[in-house]
């Protein structure tokens, strides 16, 4: 408090005001444990946008934001967002996390916080400067790594229920547990949920995800009932199945395994929401063979296909980060396969199709092994690394990562004397499947000369000869859709 120039001028505008003003919430909380908060919310008895305008005017006329609607207000000083409100109580419809609000005593406004360890209030004003105010034992529970309500957990998660996700999401952030009375009023009220927009359930999810150990949140979101609520898809995965002897393992808790052994080396969220939906359509895929046992085939597939639907309900975002997550679910399985034989052809493939995209789907696929066996993952994660070497060798000799064909569509219209057909395409994939295989090399002429061949194969006549004053080794030299590579004549 007293390294904090600002509250000392907050407190001179709450006197020239006439309103007692307070630090509340979680700048106590972080204070208290020693946590660096830039967020700093203030309450005054009084008017919010008045208390900010008359510290703007000390801080040297520095600019006020006010939410007029809300009766809130705010100010960037130097690397702190400054939040005002008037205090406040509030009242609730049984169809709506809106509340009525009305004035109210610096005890209304703490009655109405979500979280004891949120509801402690630090004096500003000359007769009460740094007095903490814990009606509620918030102090005690921080010290017991505890999260309970301030009222009856029931009011404040029926009144609010993003309170029950954020009940979840503070235990994943702060290490702590829920006290009993208010994880079993998570359970009761968890169908209220639906009440609440999915844009907010996602960003307490997301915060969840990207805690140290995000498989506790999700363990809290499965048992209080919450995930079934949002992503039922995810809490399918849980349970294993006994049939004749057989059984597979609880693709729940392995996904769980997999998202923290990923979260230990990456704070990337959408490789974290990949290792989530890697096994997601492992449900809808499961068979039972009596000479195998339980098969998942095709899950990796039918999960790609799945993702764009999952992030569309979740209202995740719909770009890149999708079409990451996307192909990593897809490609999740390959590295695996590979390391039980490597092969060349294997190499360009998988880089082909990873792309740039290729050391987030090692990370994933190293995450993936979760055996208890030790020597089984030993024996795994030596593999991998044979084959992110042969991948470096293959990549510096072949240029495969996000390589185009060395002769394009355009050429190839022009060298037959033909519009677009399906004989385009089918030349550019087989010229594409003969580099990946390694039957030719990843350069234009030899490219050139197999386009020549498959071209005579299927009835077209050539009709323009290749110019060969390019570097023959430059994978690139082809990537063009204009004219280069055909001599002035030849036009």
């Amino acid at each position: 408090m007293q390294r904090n120039p600002v509250f000392r001028t907050v407190g001179e505008a709450a006197e020239r005001l006439g309103f007692p003003a307070y630090v509340v919430g979680g700048y106590v909380r972080n204070l208290i444990l020693g946590r660096e908060s830039k967020d700093i919310d203030f309450v005054c008895v009084g008017s919010g946008i008045q208390l900010a305008q008359e510290v703007a005017t000390l801080l040297g006329g520095t600019r006020v934001t006010v939410f007029q609607n809300f009766g809130t207000a705010m100010i960037r000083h130097q690397d702190m967002e400054l939040e005002f409100v008037g205090a406040r109580k509030e009242s609730y419809r049984e169809d709506s996390r809106k509340p009525i609000v009305e004035d109210g005593s610096l005890s209304d406004d703490q009655n109405r916080r979500d979280f004891t360890i949120n509801a402690m209030a630090i004096g500003l004003n000359a007769g009460n400067w740094g007095e903490l105010i814990d009606p509620f034992g918030g102090v005690q529970d921080l010290s017991a790594k505890m999260i309970r309500t301030p009222l009856a957990p029931d009011t404040t998660f029926s009144d609010d229920p993003l309170r029950m996700m954020r009940a979840i999401r503070f235990a994943a952030q702060l290490n702590f547990d829920i006290d009993a009375d208010a994880f079993d009023s998570i359970v009761r009220n968890a169908p209220r949920l639906k009440i609440i927009s999915m844009e907010r359930i996602i960003d307490e999810v997301n915060k969840i995800i990207l805690t140290p150990k995000p498989s506790y949140g999700f363990k809290l979101l499965f048992h209080s009932k919450l995930l079934h609520q949002f992503f039922p898809e995810m809490a399918l995965l849980q349970g294993v199945e006994y049939v004749g002897g057989n059984a597979h393992k609880d693709n729940f808790y392995h996904t769980l395994q997999v998202l923290d052994n990923l979260s230990k080396v990456s704070n990337d969220l959408w490789l974290r929401w990949a290792a989530i939906l890697h096994d997601i359509a492992k449900p809808a895929t499961k068979r039972y063979d009596p000479n195998h046992g339980f098969t998942f085939h095709g899950h990796e597939d039918k999960g790609a296909r799945m993702t764009p639907g999952i992030f569309r309900r979740l209202k995740l975002p719909m770009g890149e980060n999708m079409t990451f997550v996307q192909k990593l679910v897809r490609l999740h399985l390959r590295p695996i396969s590979l390391a039980y034989e490597v092969t060349d052809s294997a190499i360009r493939r998988l880089l082909f199709e990873a792309g740039d995209d290729i050391d987030g789907l090692m990370i994933l696929c190293r995450a993936d092994i979760t055996s208890k066996n030790v020597e089984k993952v030993t024996r795994f994660l030596k593999n991998f690394d044979l084959v992110e070497q042969r991948m470096k060798e293959v990549e510096a000799k072949d240029h495969i990562r996000n390589f185009q064909p060395p002769v394009s569509g355009e050429d190839i219209m022009k060298a037959l004397g033909i519009g677009p057909g399906k004989i385009i395409g089918v030349i550019k994939d087989k010229i594409k499947d003969a580099i990946l295989e390694g039957e030719i090399q990843n350069n234009r002429p030899e490219a050139w000369e197999l386009m020549k061949r498959i071209a005579t194969e299927n009835g077209f006549t050539v009709t323009l000869i290749e110019q060969t004053n390019e570097t023959p080794t430059d994978p690139n030299a082809g990537d063009r859709d204009t004219d280069s590579g055909f001599s002035p004549k030849e036009k």
